[in-house]
Order: structure tokens, then C-alpha cells, then sequence
């Protein structure tokens, strides 16, 4: 399998990801039974308290970068989950907010019960200016979860990454539902794994088995291969 992972908090001891090296190491040996070979690690950079500083981050990426390197297991890229918060946009002023490497593309998460005011308009000036924004998890957000079209006019601008748990039924029925419908709607651009600590891989697991089941090779190929590399060239995914 060739899969690319753009979500996971594989990184130990930053943020309410994996608490250690073993946990570390279990994510990535879970990741690599499913499929993948190149996981993104993405720890969180929400204030106030889950923003680690970029010296603890790549102190930890170095650290699992060795561990894996020895044990074989994934490649091990590096990005983050940038909250749409004063932080970001203070970043963004100064193009100093982390993306995938050193890429135009970046991952972004909204608050659940509303997305900000004037945000296709944000995304659009995203683009125009060159970067790529990837959702993440958008079958968590109220407005998508009411109307799928609220879906369709974000991923005009933006990469639409559902979470593979959620389509497992890890996080509730109604992200579960969302999750399935912009899959089976062909809105979803890519889907990754969210997972935190080895108890999330299985529901991952029963994600890609659904993807499989229900859509097909194709659909798994698109959304774990095609699509995520897409998005790390900077490129907006076609979709089916």
C-alpha cells in the first residue's frame, strides 16, 4: 500500500496525542498494518494549551524520526492542526504558521458549533495567494452536518480531509453520518487517520474497511493516495 496520512498525533508528550515513545511507536506500527507509509504528524497549535513551541516539536519529531528509521515503520513527515484562532492569523501575517514541510498546503480546524464569519472569502484569498488550506475533520462542523452543500462550497477552496474513525463510528452517529455522506457525495478530497492514542486505530481501521466495502478501491485509492498527495503538492484534489 502507498497510503499518505495528513492527520495524526503521533508526536509524544505535546499535545493530547500519544503520551510517549511506545505510544509513538504502536500509532505508527497500527498505521502501517492498515497501509501507510508516510504518516504527517500534526500536533495541535490551538491557545492556550495546545500550542507547543516549535523547539519542543521538532525536538520530538527527531526523536520518533530515529525510533522509526530503526524499526522500519512509516515515513515520518511533519505538519501541524493550526486553530483558526488570533495565533494563526497573527502567523499568517507574517507567513510564519507551520504547514506540510515545507509545502503551500496546511491543515486548519474550526470550531464545531460555528464556522467564522466570512470564511469562503478567507479560504478564497488563500488560494489566490497561493496556499492551500485542508480542512480538517469537516464532518464535525454543525453547518455541514445540517446541509452537505455548506461542504461542497468550502472544498471550491479547500481540501475537505474526513477522519477515517469517524466513518468507523468512533465519534458519535451524527459525524459518523456527515463522514459517509461526503464520501458516498464524492466532496471529500482525502481521509486521514485523527488518531491520538493506539484505542483510535481500530475504529481507523474500520474506517478504511467501510471506504473499501461501500466505495470501493478506487475511492480508497483516491482518498488515501491520490488525494493526499495531491494536497501536498499544493494542488486541489479533482473529485469523483
Amino acid at each position: 500500500m502507498t497510503f499518505v496520512d495528513l492527520h495524526a498525533h503521533v508526536l509524544p508528550g505535546l499535545d493530547d496525542g500519544a503520551r510517549d515513545l511506545r505510544d509513538s511507536l504502536a500509532l505508527l506500527q497500527g498505521l502501517r498494518e492498515m497501509g501507510f507509509c508516510e504518516v504527517f504528524a500534526t500536533p495541535h497549535q490551538k491557545a492556550p494549551h495546545l500550542l507547543p513551541t516549535r523547539e519542543a516539536i521538532r525536538a520530538a519529531f527527531d526523536v520518533v524520526s530515529a525510533a522509526v528509521k530503526d524499526a522500519g515503520q512509516p515515513r515520518l513527515g511533519l505538519g501541524a492542526e493550526n486553530f483558526w484562532d488570533s495565533v494563526f492569523f497573527e502567523r499568517l501575517t507574517t507567513k510564519t504558521f507551520p504547514t506540510y514541510g515545507p509545502g503551500k498546503a496546511f491543515l486548519i480546524e474550526f470550531s464545531p458549533e460555528r464556522l467564522p464569519p466570512g470564511l469562503d472569502e478567507h479560504l478564497f484569498r488563500l488560494r489566490v495567494g497561493g496556499l492551500l488550506p485542508a480542512l480538517a475533520h469537516p464532518e464535525r462542523y454543525a453547518e455541514v452536518t445540517r446541509d452537505l452543500a455548506r461542504a461542497e462550497a468550502l472544498g471550491k477552496n479547500a481540501a475537505l480531509v474526513v477522519d477515517l474513525p469517524a466513518l468507523g463510528g468512533a465519534h458519535g452517529r451524527t459525524a459518523n453520518k456527515t463522514a459517509r455522506a461526503l464520501c458516498e457525495a464524492g466532496l471529500a478530497h482525502a481521509a486521514a487517520s485523527d488518531v491520538h492514542r493506539p484505542a483510535d486505530l481500530d475504529a481507523a481501521a474500520r474506517g478504511v474497511a467501510w471506504l473499501q466495502k461501500r466505495l470501493g478501491p478506487g475511492a480508497v485509492t483516491r482518498l488515501l493516495d491520490q488525494g493526499p498527495r495531491a494536497i501536498l503538492a499544493g494542488e486541489l484534489p479533482a473529485l469523483s
